[in-house]
């Protein structure tokens, strides 16, 4: 898995490929977290993560609650099998996504 960063101002825009998994999560999360002091807008780029755990979906929760009380988060590029995860657990019902 590899998650990419860039910044726009308030803006912070995630690339993330591969799996996301138990053993992998930890990454996501580690990639992602820190970089959140004054983002008012989250964007998570999925086109290229073809699988999410449950320890994804937590980080994925996590990640929704924290930018709930600052701004906004939306995953992107997402695709079938992991809009599938998503609608099997319900989080299509918490996230806000695209499909690819």
């Amino acid at each position: 898995m590899n998650v990419k960063r860039k910044e726009n101002g308030s803006e912070l825009i995630v690339t993330v490929s591969g799996r996301i998994d138990t053993s992998t999560a930890p990454e996501f999360e580690k990639g992602v977290k820190p970089y959140l002091d004054g983002v008012t807008k989250l964007t998570i780029d999925f086109g290229d993560v073809n699988y999410v755990s449950s320890a994804g979906l937590r980080v994925l929760l996590m990640l929704q609650k924290k930018m709930m009380a600052q701004g906004e988060m939306k995953l992107v590029n997402v695709t079938e099998p992991v809009c599938e995860v998503f609608e099997v657990t319900g989080f299509d019902e918490i996230l806000t996504f695209e499909k690819a």
